[in-house]
Formats: C-alpha cells, sequence, structure tokens
C-alpha cells in the first residue's frame, strides 16, 4: 500500500459558533510513531474523538489506506483498524484482566454476540487474550479483578484490550495520565514494545515520554495545526516553546 495509512484533509468541527477543529492535517504512515502535544483545550482529544467516528466531522474527510470513512461511525472504523484508548480508562473493574481482553478480542472474531458460554471459553479467544497478556507482562494478573491492580497496570490492560481489536491505527489519549512517576517507565516500556507495523498516535503531557518515543511531533492550539515535525524541529521551534513548552526541555 502506498500513501499514508490514516489521514485527514481539512477536518473540522464546530458546536454551533465553536469551532474546535479547524482545517487539521495529519497523517500517519504504516508504522508511524507520531505524538500529539498541545496546552490544555487545544482540541486533542476532539481530534481523536474525530478519527474514531466518536464525533462526527462538520467538514473534512478521514482516510484509512486511502478509504474515505468520514461517514462511518466508531464500530465501523474499528472493524477497519483503528483502536484507541481513553484518558479515563474504560475497563469492567469488577471482571478479571482476562476476561476484560477476552471481550475485546471476541469482538474483534465477532463470536461475542454468539456464544452460550463466555467468551473466555472458547479457545481461539482465550488463546488470543493470553498472548497480549504476555505482551503487556499481565500474566500474573490475569486472574485478578481489574479494580484491584494498581492505576499503571491497568493502563497496560486498556493498551492489551486495544490491541485485541487488532488495529492497523492505535491511539493513545494520555496513556500515563494519572500513572505515579516511579511508573510511568512500565507505560514507555510497554509502547516502545508495540509491534512495528502498527501506527501509533499518543496525546501526553509527560513530554520525556513524548520526545521518546516520537519520531514525529503535531503540535495543536486552539483546535489547529500549529506546527509539525520531527522532534528536534519541535524542540527548537521558538513559537512552540512560548506557547507550550516553556522551559521543559531545559532540564
Amino acid at each position: 500500500m502506498s500513501g499514508p495509512l490514516l489521514e485527514t484533509r481539512g477536518l473540522c468541527k464546530s458546536f454551533g459558533a465553536l469551532e474546535v477543529a479547524r482545517e487539521i492535517a495529519i497523517s500517519l504512515e504504516r508504522g508511524a510513531r507520531h505524538a500529539l502535544i498541545g496546552p490544555n483545550g487545544a482540541g486533542k482529544t476532539t481530534l481523536v474523538n474525530l478519527l474514531t467516528g466518536l464525533l462526527p466531522a462538520t467538514r473534512g474527510q478521514v482516510l484509512l489506506g486511502g478509504e474515505d470513512v468520514t461517514a462511518l461511525g466508531p464500530a465501523e472504523r474499528a472493524r477497519r483498524g483503528i483502536a484507541r484508548t481513553f484518558q479515563i480508562n474504560q475497563l469492567f473493574r469488577g471482571l478479571s484482566v482476562l476476561e476484560n481482553v477476552c471481550i475485546a478480542v471476541a469482538e474483534r472474531l465477532r463470536v461475542g454476540g454468539r456464544m452460550l458460554k463466555p467468551a473466555g471459553r472458547r479457545r481461539e479467544v482465550l488463546e488470543r487474550a493470553e498472548r497480549l497478556l504476555a505482551q503487556m507482562r499481565l500474566e500474573a494478573d490475569a486472574g485478578r479483578r481489574v479494580g484491584e491492580l494498581a492505576y499503571g497496570r491497568q493502563r497496560l490492560v486498556e493498551i492489551a484490550i486495544a490491541l485485541g481489536l487488532e488495529p492497523r491505527v492505535l491511539l493513545l489519549d494520555e496513556p500515563a495520565a494519572g500513572v505515579p512517576s516511579a511508573e510511568s517507565h512500565i507505560i514507555l516500556d510497554a509502547i516502545a514494545a508495540l509491534p512495528a507495523d502498527i501506527a501509533v498516535l499518543i496525546i501526553e503531557h509527560d513530554m520525556e515520554l513524548v520526545f521518546r518515543f516520537a519520531e514525529r511531533i503535531t503540535v495543536l492550539v486552539s483546535g489547529a495545526v500549529f506546527a509539525q515535525g520531527a522532534p528536534a524541529e519541535i524542540a527548537a521551534h521558538r513559537e512552540v516553546r512560548a506557547v507550550y513548552l516553556g522551559n521543559a526541555l531545559d532540564a
């Protein structure tokens, strides 16, 4: 496949007179490691919601593998290969880690709704879920209820669930949010170990994580792209430092 795996063209979103996304144009190649940064209220989560179909665009296009998916809803976009995590995790806290991941795998295999037995009782679902837990180093937690885990490990469960959908594009909305700084390396290690062919877009306020992870960075300000480039270019961008980075990179 040639061309970007995920692309937006002139993407806009308005709520009445309030414009929260303005002519956004970004692209991710297969295997991209791309970060989206900007001050609070810049429209970063709004953009993720537009990419996943949770919000309909007012104008513009979202293309996945060259196919216009702008009119598709979240479920259909997920089936085509766009998966995400959320700022506040959406886990079933009363279920086990393994059960949470099995639900996602069963949805991907389209067997969850037809099964009389729990999803984890079906061999292909269980085996795939166990592989994902091993990938996230969660095997020892498989039988524990999600609500019993430290928050950093809950974040790993959420990434495992997203991977259970076998995405081509993975959107990580502040994966380190709420994770104690002493545990943030767990998230970074997990992100670094993601399959190389998946395009990853991460929203994150932790600039150390961003600059260790990203090969390309987009800066969003007031719902519009303010700057894009390699990490070194963004770090040296005088206006970006003025409006967002400040002294974050001076230490």
